[in-house]
């Protein structure tokens, strides 16, 4: 309850405030974003061309970097603070996050191999890699979160829905930039800018950005000796070239970027035993590791205007990472768990479209082609569960090799000149490898040297029962083809407001098991998801083009779901959850209540079942699929004070509301034999308030920030370990308050 107060109060003090100061010239203070034109209307590229967000029939949040800024919003690990049923998690604190839409997401799965449901994408580019996906924001245009299978132009992997980064680009007129500088609370220093040149006016320039973070842990270690977890130590850039040569109807941009992490690793609550006389934001834990992670990457994005009416699109892009997050899993001062998660992955990915535009016909018709690989070193100390005083663990090691190919068109067709039908299509060809698997059994200290024991993938018998040898390896194939598509009605009114109804079909491509490493039973290549998603919405303004609103109400029929069961042994298996549903609907506002003050306000309503399936023999239809929390509530206002010294003092405030959230698939159910704990895999409802204070003058930005203001205690993440035969399940804790300053200069 003290959560809704914080909303509502937020919410209802908005409309209390005293009249804002106005411009001179008599519009508000607060200047149009950069995607937004003069009244306020946002352009997206939901459909692979440029259209009015509000013409577009189907559920899309989109933000600017700059309205991002503005609500405390650095990380792509934080855009649930204003994206209604987005839940955003990670066992790897902002590495490798888990994006769920709507109820949709990797529910327990954590290693690196699988593809997320919800596809994330960089200028329309879709990363495979998990850790790709924790990226610091910094110089973009906008993004644009699509809830809801987008199977048709987006491809394979978008199950619960895309995210799309689009980062500035060269604009081809003149010469700007900026610097931003920072510094907060746990010695967080910052910094970021751009400068943008151009050479031949309207047709070559240059953009550079690039990005600097680095601050003490957040989560205070006790052990001696040991740093804290939760650092932060991020370095990335970009560099954007664009050359459109006159009167050719060439339009080429060239981006390349890198990037590196080095921060340490997540909190981990640890047992009992552990936990005694420390805080919430404290741990005794006596390997404090580094969640290092890097990248880098080239892409082309090259669009030829055959006509007025017909252009061709191409975008191809190349993209090398790695990460190596090692960790005390444990949370302890004892040799429990100690992890070391290490992966190379390789992506190749082009698309080449045709995009035609007439009177009463769009259409968007093309091809795909994708190709990615990882190679995984994993290792797993279990201290002396081998035996008194004998420590040891596991070594794992495979290759995994993914091939895409895809053909897809969509056409909007104008029945008459308010009436648009929708119909789209895709097919996708998956191809996988599994390669190169070997794991074994060793003796040894943690971080110290190992001495195999025996073989365990590939072995026909119990773990431990094969002799070690060097030489034996584990290989499979999988494969699935799929057709996906969209199916839509849309009317407009002569007000402008749309309604539509639409039908999507989903689809997540098979997966190998990642989590195989001390039998090789497990190791298979299971079902993909499939979605069947009906979907009614509206969209529209209303007095005066002064108050925005969007609402979508949704039911998806959801097959298939990859999870992950965890046996004693410890044995993981990658298995289906044969039926499961979701259902509920979001409604976005925006109210421009008088120049100088907006309010914004999001709802997300979404219930969730699983129909059918059975964990460690245990019976768990009914059960709420996991961080899918009923109630999601985002709201906030940006107030112009003042008017001092040409530039405008503008307050911030945002919260955010979470009802109760489970973090497994049992819920608060514990399988018959074992040890299971998982009432404790779960988060009560809460409410986060952020807030900033900015004076915004033409070429200088001052902005005061408060994250998680009032400190609220809440997990971010937690996965059950009991089941394996572990004294504890693992449990994150997310960050406490933060706050800082920065100071930004525009030229």
């Amino acid at each position: 309850m003290k959560a809704l107060y914080y909303v509502g109060f937020l919410l209802g003090s908005a409309a209390c405030l005293p009249v804002p100061v106005f411009a001179q010239d008599g519009q508000s203070a607060t200047p149009p974003q950069p995607n937004e034109r003069v009244d306020g209307d946002i352009i997206v590229t939901a459909q692979r061309r440029e259209q009015s967000i509000l013409k577009v029939p189907l559920a899309i949040t989109a933000a600017s970097g700059d309205q991002l800024e503005s609500k405390g919003i650095t990380n792509s690990n934080q855009l649930s603070n204003t994206v209604p049923s987005l839940q955003i998690n990670s066992a790897y604190g902002d590495s490798q996050p888990n994006f769920t839409l709507r109820g949709i997401g990797v529910a327990n799965e954590y290693n690196s191999n699988q593809a997320s449901p919800v596809g994330v994408y960089v200028n329309d580019v879709y990363l495979a890699s998990r850790t790709a996906q924790g990226m610091g924001l910094y110089d973009l245009d906008r993004v644009e979160v699509l809830r809801g299978p987008q199977g048709t132009l987006f491809g394979r992997n978008t199950t619960g829905g895309a995210i799309n980064f689009i980062t500035k680009t060269p604009t081809l007129s003149g010469n700007n930039g900026y610097a931003q500088a920072g510094y907060g609370n746990f010695d967080t220093w910052s910094a970021q800018g751009a400068i943008e040149t151009t050479m031949v006016e309207d047709q070559l320039g240059v953009r550079i950005a690039g990005h600097y973070e680095k601050g003490d842990g957040k989560i205070k270690n006790v052990f001696p000796g040991q740093p804290d977890p939760n650092s932060v130590d991020t370095l990335s850039g970009r560099a954007t070239i664009r050359i459109k040569p006159d009167e050719t109807g060439l339009d080429i941009k060239i981006t390349a970027y890198a990037g590196r992490n080095r921060g340490t690793q997540e909190a981990v609550i640890g047992p009992a035993s552990a936990k005694a006389g420390l805080g919430f934001f404290q741990v005794n834990e006596n390997h404090i590791g580094l969640n290092k992670s890097s990248g880098a990457g080239v892409s082309a994005n090259i669009a030829y205007e055959i006509s007025s009416a017909l252009k061709f699109i191409s975008i191809t892009s190349y993209d090398a990472s790695k990460q190596a997050f090692v960790n005390g899993s444990d949370g302890s001062p004892d040799d429990f768990l100690d992890t070391v998660f290490a992966s190379k992955y390789r992506q190749f990915t082009t698309e080449n479209r045709l995009n035609y535009s007439g009177d009463s016909l769009n259409l968007v018709t093309g091809i795909f082609y994708g190709h990615d690989t990882i190679e995984t070193d994993n290792s797993f100390d279990i201290g002396g569960a081998l035996g008194p005083g004998v420590n040891g663990g596991f070594f794992q090691h495979y290759k995994q090799t993914r091939k895409s190919y895809a053909a897809f068109a969509q056409s909007d067709y104008n029945i008459t000149d308010k009436l648009v039908m929708t119909i789209g299509l895709r097919y996708t060809a998956d191809r996988g490898r599994y390669d190169d698997g070997y794991a074994y059994l060793y003796a040894g200290n943690v971080g110290g040297p190992r001495t195999p024991l025996a073989t365990t993938v590939p072995c026909p018998g119990a773990p431990g029962t094969c002799a070690y040898d060097p030489s034996l390896r584990y290989a499979i194939k999988g494969r699935n083809n799929a057709l996906t598509g969209r199916a839509a009605l849309s009317y407009t009114f002569d007000s402008g407001l749309l309604l539509y109804a639409s039908y999507n079909r989903g689809y997540r491509s098979g997966a190998f098991n990642g989590g195989g490493y001390t039998s090789a039973a497990g190791i298979t290549y299971i079902r993909p998801e499939q979605v069947n998603a009906y979907e009614a919405g509206m969209k529209g303004r209303f007095l005066d083009n002064r108050l925005t609103v969007s609402a979508a109400g949704f039911y998806y029929d959801y097959k298939n779901q990859q999870v992950q069961d965890l046996r004693p042994g410890p044995i993981g298996f990658l298995v289906n959850a044969p039926k499961s549903q979701a259902y509920g609907g979001e409604l976005e506002t925006v109210f421009r209540i008088m120049p100088g003050l907006n309010i914004n306000a999001t709802v997300g309503y979404l219930r969730t079942k699983y129909k059918e399936l059975t964990l460690q023999g245990t019976d768990l239809s009914g059960n709420e699929l996991p961080f899918a929390p009923k109630l999601t509530l985002q709201g906030g206002f940006d107030l112009t004070l003042a008017r001092i010294a040409d530039g405008d003092i503008v307050l911030s405030p945002n919260v955010s509301y979470y009802s109760k959230q489970y973090y497994s698939p049992y819920n608060n159910i514990n399988a018959i034999g074992t040890t299971q704990m998982n009432s404790e895999l779960q988060q009560g409802s809460f409410a986060k308030v952020n807030a900033a204070l900015a004076w915004n003058h033409d070429t200088v930005t001052l902005r005061a920030w408060v994250n998680n203001l009032t400190n609220e205690k809440t997990y971010s993440y937690a996965l059950d370990l009991r089941g394996a035969g572990f004294p504890f399940n693992y449990l994150v804790p997310a960050a406490p308050r933060t706050y800082g300053g920065s100071v930004k200069v525009s030229f």
